[in-house]
């Protein structure tokens, strides 16, 4: 097979000394303990073309991680007061958590976490892909999910402040 090289314009090739190592690294396993396992290495993609298309990553920003937090804790925040409203006589008027509430304090606890969790790693791997064919991208779902956990945790504060 004859070596290919690299034509940076079309009016002059190359002649340039062939720089390639020609292993390709992309066939090479990764070592069982490496430190790109579990942190990864790609934060951004390396080409403005890239970003203009959905891609992958393996890092995420701090303020990702701070939002991703945020809403982690709303959520069990969120399940802390229902249930405290709950013993005052209120009810859950989301019918998928209120049929876990049949199952105990436990089970809604663990329901809540798991749904919220689950919700928040699908944005996390999809997060920089568009959002229905639109240009806008699935990371705006964050926000879409912050803004609402903060306007009921604030409403289910002002309930119990009300309740005692």
């Amino acid at each position: 097979m004859p070596e290919e090289t690299h034509m940076p314009s079309i009016e002059r090739p190359y002649t340039g000394p062939e720089r390639r190592s020609g292993i390709d690294r992309r066939r090479v396993r990764q070592p069982l303990f490496s430190r790109h396992r579990l942190a990864g290495k790609r934060s951004r993609p390396r080409r403005r073309a890239d970003r203009e298309k959905a891609y992958f990553l393996d890092r995420y920003s701090y303020r990702t991680f701070l939002v991703v937090m945020a809403i982690v804790l709303l959520s069990i925040l969120d399940a802390a007061l229902t249930l405290h409203l709950m013993r005052h006589g209120a009810s859950e008027v989301n019918p998928v958590m209120a049929y876990f509430l049949r199952y105990g304090p436990t089970a809604f606890f663990i329901a809540k976490y798991a749904l919220t969790t689950f919700s928040i790693v699908v944005m996390l791997v999809y997060g920089n892909n568009f959002l229905f064919g639109t240009r806008l991208r699935v990371k705006l779902l964050f926000i879409g999910a912050l803004l609402p956990f903060i306007l009921v945790v604030l409403w289910e504060i002002f309930l119990c402040l009300t309740v005692l």
